[in-house]
């Protein structure tokens, strides 16, 4: 048994993470060297439900509770300790969405989920309102699309937040938001730290002619950058967390934060030029400028790193399902003829054999499209597999081309900002399932952007990593000690990594396989036109 680290948890000196992922529920806790202690997870999914993908709130809290139950153990089994109190926690979840409450706090609408392409019309009129890009899946889209259908639970209104602001507001009381998740709900001005005054003003003038009882600023939660207090844990939210009844109150609270935000912290790329990519269901690339960009771009979102600083965001819905399906109908075959062949060894063993296939895939085209993809203007999908007559249509090819289509969409994201906007950006550090196979998808993602690619250990732990880390941040940050400096000289000195520079061939490989996924979208339009 480490006594240390007994000693540490009994003394309060450990801090706690949790992330709402799209597929798993985390928990990370550290010590105040930022060692991990202890683990704990819980895995749901996202439910299609009258058109709406969303999340179910008693599941928010079964599942925070499973995970918070799982680590609890791990510290009773590890260090033959009760865990009874912490020094900090954090909470950092998906962002976007639309979560709203009236003046009893009780929930108005079904959680829709950042998954939704339900926002168009209200997403254009806002970007000519506000000439900064409004994605579909941003909160203040899918308020506007309420207003102009008319939805009575509008007038209702009372607060309007994230996941992560929600499971904080109800752990804490407090109706805040970290500067990085609110950059996803309503614009923020990098000036001031808060979101845009002259955007407010527009917007309630906008609806003026509705008479809500309500000003857009008055339902949005209060803007916080890292390192200030969130709140404390009270009574009832200890026990939402542990309904043991053994986690004591008064815990102090970093500002909730989003998952981009958690990302760009457990990956340390915070820094101007540094970017990150972050791959699972979903994958998103942020990139963090060193100026404005020229205009607006439909692709690019611009969101804040948790202090605050503008950051050019490509997100695409769709990432690793369709790869995942695949795998699981081999695993199938395995199990139907008696092979035994665990999951991971499955992934590990065709991932490689991706590798081996022809750099442009040998005329073999897919596409990952389980819902729609607003970079390349779909509203909803059809995962679809098709080949050329005289293609070489082998297994290594076959795995290839469901790697390559997996960052398709984010990939022509990223050139807008690379080759268009010319946006420097030195490395990108990658985390997420997707690079889980050493050097694999962090190969195909350096040919993708003809940029160096790095993975580092503590990536794997990924936004409960980055959230326990804010937390840390709140409680031990030296006088004037920036994020940065702080990730630097405390987190990061010594973290080992593995980098991957991209292969010439392997570039030109990926250039000749998206002019053919360029084209085949009207394959995939055909396939949503008549595949119901």
């Amino acid at each position: 048994m480490n006594t240390i680290a007994r000693a540490k948890i009994s003394e309060g000196k450990t801090v706690l993470g949790i992330e709402l992922g799209s597929t798993r529920i985390k928990g990370v806790l550290l010590d105040d060297q930022h060692t991990i202690l202890a683990t704990g997870s819980f895995s749901w999914e996202n439910k299609l439900e009258d058109g709406v993908w969303t999340y179910h709130m008693d599941d928010v809290w079964s599942g925070i509770q499973k995970c918070y139950q799982e680590l609890k153990k791990s510290v009773q089994d590890q260090y033959e300790i009760e865990l009874e109190s912490l020094g900090g926690i954090g909470v950092s979840g998906m962002m976007h969405g639309y979560l709203v409450f009236d003046e009893n706090d009780q929930q108005l609408v079904p959680f829709r989920t950042w998954r939704n392409t339900m926002t168009e019309q209200a997403a254009q009129e806002l970007v000519e309102l506000f000439d900064h890009q409004i994605p579909q899946r941003w909160s203040i889209a899918h308020l506007y699309q309420s207003v102009l259908e008319g939805l009575d639970h509008v007038k209702d209104i009372r607060y309007m937040t994230t996941l992560s602001g929600y499971v904080h507001w109800k752990l804490t009381g407090e109706k805040v938001l970290g500067i990085d998740d609110a950059s996803g709900m309503f614009p923020i001005d990098p000036e001031t730290k808060t979101y845009y005054k002259e955007m407010l003003r527009k917007f309630d003038e906008k609806i003026s002619d509705q008479k809500y009882q309500w000003k857009i600023e008055e339902i949005l939660p209060k803007v916080l950058v890292a390192g200030e207090k969130g709140g404390i844990l009270t009574k009832e939210g200890a026990a939402l967390l542990d309904p043991s009844g053994t986690l004591k109150e008064g815990i102090p609270m970093c500002p909730p934060a989003g998952d981009a935000g958690t990302g760009m912290v457990a990956t340390n790329s915070i820094k101007v030029r540094t970017g990150n990519v972050s791959a699972g269901t979903s994958v998103f690339s942020m990139i963090v400028l060193e100026k404005k960009l020229s205009k607006v771009y439909p692709q690019i979102d611009i969101v804040t790193t948790p202090e605050g600083n503008s950051v050019a965001m490509a997100h695409c819905n769709n990432c690793t399902s369709d790869l995942n399906a695949w795998v699981q109908i081999f695993k199938q075959f395995c199990d139907n003829f008696h092979i035994k062949m665990e999951m991971d060894q499955l992934y590990e063993g065709l991932y490689q054999l991706a590798l081996s296939g022809e750099k442009d895939c040998g005329g073999l085209l897919s596409y990952n499209y389980f819902s729609g993809e607003h970079i390349t203007d779909f509203t909803e999908g059809r995962p679809l597999f098709v080949r050329e007559q005289n293609c070489n249509f082998s297994l290594a090819n076959f795995m290839r081309t469901h790697l390559y289509t997996s960052l398709g969409a984010i990939k022509i994201g990223n050139d807008l900002l690379l080759r268009e906007e010319g946006v420097k950006v030195d490395v990108i550090l990658a985390h997420g399932g997707l690079f889980k196979t050493e050097k694999v998808g962090q190969t195909i993602l350096a040919a993708a952007l003809n940029t160096p690619v790095s993975v580092m250990k503590t990536a794997g732990e990924g936004g409960a990593f980055g959230i326990a880390v804010l937390a840390s941040y709140m409680l031990w940050k030296q006088k004037n000690q920036t994020l940065t400096q702080y990730l630097e000289e405390n987190i990061f000195v010594d973290t080992q990594s593995v980098t991957v520079i991209p292969d010439p061939k392997d570039v030109e490989g990926y250039e000749i396989f998206m002019e053919r996924y360029k084209k085949g979208l009207a394959v995939e339009r055909a396939a949503i036109d008549t595949v119901k």
